[in-house]
């Protein structure tokens, strides 16, 4: 069983996953979303709820704890200006998990964390832009100029000099 069990190592030294979740909680901030695999996506919300409550205390102290883990200035003032405004009503709960699915080459479970109540012009992401599909069926080719023949005609005659050669 797991109980008292603090947080997921995430295969990764201390240091290493301690900064990869300071970066993560950074981007969120800034982005106020971000892709990213289930077990680093759930480590990562618990930060950035923390991070959102100290910006809705405000005072001194209070920015001087989140500064250590966002260190960028700009994204200091978002939280302790934007968001505190953002979410002055709400108990909790700033971020949301949204699966995504398996990731092609290892087969990780994805998912994107994002912000709750963002604007609706970033409320998109990235990954479920639609790309425009190709028309079914044969396209019309156009004949291709002169020289771009020329150098399909050398082609088989260099293999016929080859073929000699090796006989």
């Amino acid at each position: 069983m797991r109980h008292r069990v603090g947080h997921r190592k995430l295969q990764k030294t201390t240091s290493h996953r301690l900064a990869m979740l300071d970066n993560m909680v950074t981007s969120l901030l800034e982005h106020e979303a971000i892709q990213t695999t289930l077990p680093r996506a759930k480590e990562a919300r618990r930060l950035a709820e923390r991070i959102i409550t100290l910006g809705k205390r405000g005072g001194l102290s209070n920015v001087r704890l989140a500064e250590r883990q966002i260190r960028s200035r700009p994204i200091l003032q978002k939280v302790f200006g934007e968001l505190k405004d953002r979410y002055a009503d709400r108990p909790g709960g700033y971020t949301r998990i949204i699966r995504l699915g398996f990731r092609s080459g290892d087969a990780a479970q994805m998912a994107l964390l994002e912000l709750v109540d963002r604007p609706a012009a970033a409320a998109e992401p990235k990954a479920e832009q639609k790309v425009e599909a190709k028309p079914k069926g044969k396209a019309k080719v156009k004949p291709e100029a002169p020289k771009a023949e020329a150098p399909a005609e050398a082609k088989p005659a260099k293999r016929k000099a080859k073929a000699k050669s090796e006989k």
